[in-house]
């Protein structure tokens, strides 16, 4: 298990964004088709998230335990991102960005962002909910593109 992190932490930083689309989805392939025991695809109890509502608002938490290599779905729409707890390195098609707790943005629509966590780190989304959707499908459905294909059929619909 171990080592296998090791060989994530050294693809990870030599990525050099370039192409990021195409990095992020051989690195993605790799990590998913190495049968490590430390890689895990979609939600895990091991990732936990935790969904939260108010008022037209739907947030997205995620707890990334330190020495964890995440890599994110693509985000449809552009929203809030708050990190309240430790520090990671944050890879997107806008370069690398070190993280450290508090701090927060926004991510912009389109935006899928591959991150190391260097502590344990608290992550959170927020989104417009402006129906109080409460299904956790449907918001996905919403929110995130599963394949940059979709994402770009998602735009030209949504013209």
């Amino acid at each position: 298990m171990e080592q296998l992190e090791i060989e994530k932490k050294e693809i990870f930083f030599e990525l050099d964004g370039s192409n990021f689309r195409q990095e992020v989805e051989n690195l993605e392939a790799q990590l998913i088709n190495s049968g490590g025991d430390n890689v895990f695809v979609g939600n895990s109890e091991h990732i936990p998230l935790t969904h939260s509502f108010a008022e037209g608002i739907y947030i997205r938490e995620i707890f990334i335990p330190k020495g964890t290599f995440v890599i994110g779905k693509i985000h449809k729409l552009h929203h809030s991102f708050f990190l309240i707890q430790g520090k990671l390195r944050m890879f997107s098609e806008n370069g690398v960005k070190d993280l450290e707790a508090p701090i927060y943005g926004v991510a912009e629509s389109g935006t899928k962002r591959v991150a190391y966590a260097f502590e344990d780190c608290k992550f959170i989304n927020v989104f417009p909910n402006p129906n109080n959707i409460k299904e956790i499908d449907v918001l996905e459905d919403i929110y995130v593109s599963s394949s940059y294909i979709d994402y770009e059929n998602f735009k030209l619909l949504n013209k």
